[in-house]
């Protein structure tokens, strides 16, 4: 009798961890519906060039950088006896003010500097929540003790991001010609608000989450924190995968924003098209978080990575066929490269963020998950933004500029070298477990 009581307690711990996990991953996927309508805002309404639409991207993703603090605070400051949802519910209602405001104030009073403003406020908000879900699983993930488990909580969490992102990318794609980038603003705020409410209904212990177990003071809570934070970081395994990780982003000078202008200013692609390519592209790591927990992540984390950084190297470089017309002359239309081909570069950077996850699921030190967890986000989201300066850079030394697109082969060429530098320090990652136990 008390061994089907137990049974039921943990079916009913798991349905309620799937549901907070999935809903909270799936709205993180589904903020591609409203940054799809800012890149056309930005560009229709505001008249942004190019390089101004990158450097902008890239700048309000700063509050990322901050993902440390928030996880300190989520692992020692518990609100209401709480210290996961009560950040997810934070990180909802700050997103929902910003993109409110951003919906509702009249475009005379909405110039580039409010506009950053409130969108540096909408990822405070999402950078909060990332951490706390991010924390939730890691967490969570600890009570998984079977190896056929392992990295089950991770896989789910990103296969509701790739949901999320499917349905938000084909919606945006689509809303894109017939409402304005406004009205979908509005429509993310509705969804924003029923997160909210959802997760200030639900109980951290029917998830099963550690309960505070001390009285201590909340300044004391965090100095212990930031010692455990410092003395996880100090071991070989986690500051190297980091730094490895970190650094595979940011020597990479990335050219989003001249590919977006080439595509819809240069080759006139409908709006319906750069959608479904980022549908395509959120399909793929669907079927990449399915395929990733059923068959790769029995491989070392070392080799998955290699082979995916490479991955992107190729892409970069099958880039320069498109741009120069080969691919045109061989058959391929445009649209089904961009749907297929780039819908897939886009998301080879995220590939690789969930076998890393695992890895840093493995080797994070209990009691400190979030902060670990949420150092690696930081120091992510900042190798991403160096990333985007340094793509603002090469375009402007290798003279692509407004309509001038003629140096943009030699830009892609250099970027796909860059993407395989990375190799030169793979030895930084752990080949396995016992590596990492060893340490």
């Amino acid at each position: 009798m008390s061994g089907d009581k137990g049974h039921k307690a943990a079916a009913a711990r798991a349905a309620a961890l799937t549901r907070v996990v999935g809903m909270g991953f799936w709205v993180q996927g589904f903020r591609g519906f409203p940054w799809m309508g800012v890149s056309y805002f930005l560009m229709n309404d505001l008249g942004v060039a190019a390089s101004s639409l990158q450097i902008l991207q890239n700048s309000v993703n700063l509050p990322m950088v901050a993902k440390p603090l928030y996880g300190l605070l989520s692992d020692a400051v518990y609100i209401a006896g709480q210290h996961r949802l009560p950040y997810v519910a934070i990180g909802a209602i700050l997103q929902a003010i910003s993109w409110l405001a951003i919906a509702t104030l009249p475009e005379t009073y909405l110039s580039i500097v409010t506009l950053t403003l409130f969108l540096l406020l909408g990822n405070l908000g999402a950078s909060i929540a990332e951490v706390a879900n991010d924390a939730i699983v890691a967490e969570a993930g600890k009570n998984s003790h079977s190896p056929s488990e392992y990295g089950q909580l991770q896989s789910f969490a990103w296969m509701s991001t790739s949901v999320g992102g499917v349905l938000g990318n084909l919606l945006g794609g689509i809303a894109i010609s017939h409402i304005s980038p406004k009205t979908m603003f509005l429509s993310f705020v509705v969804l924003l608000v029923l997160q909210f409410f959802m997760t200030i209904t639900v109980s951290e212990s029917t998830l099963g989450l550690p309960k505070k177990i001390s009285v201590e003071s909340k300044s004391s809570s965090i100095k212990k924190q930031m010692s455990d934070l410092r003395v996880a970081l100090c071991k070989p395994a986690i500051c190297r995968s980091i730094a490895w990780f970190s650094t595979s982003y940011a020597v990479i000078p990335m050219l989003n924003g001249t590919m977006f202008f080439f595509q819809t200013q240069h080759l006139n692609l409908d709006s319906s098209i750069i959608g479904i390519s980022k549908v395509f592209g959120q399909a793929a790591l669907l079927a990449w978080s399915v395929a990733y927990n059923k068959q790769f992540k029995k491989f070392p984390a070392k080799s998955v990575l290699s082979i995916l950084q490479v991955a992107i190297g190729l892409f970069m470089v099958s880039d320069v066929l498109f741009v120069k017309g080969i691919y045109r002359d061989m058959g391929i239309t445009v649209s089904i490269y961009v749907v297929v081909f780039s819908g897939l570069l886009e998301v080879l950077f995220a590939f690789k963020m969930l076998p890393f996850s695992v890895l840093m699921a493995q080797i994070c030190p209990v009691g400190c998950e979030g902060s670990v967890m949420a150092f690696l986000m930081s120091a992510v989201a900042l190798a991403n933004i160096i990333s985007g300066y340094l793509g603002v850079a090469l375009a402007a030394s290798v003279g692509v500029s407004g309509g001038d697109f003629s140096g943009f082969t030699v830009g892609i060429l250099i970027q796909a070298a860059c993407a395989l530098l990375p190799l030169c320090w793979s030895s930084w990652i752990p080949d396995g477990t016992r590596e990492v136990k060893e340490d």
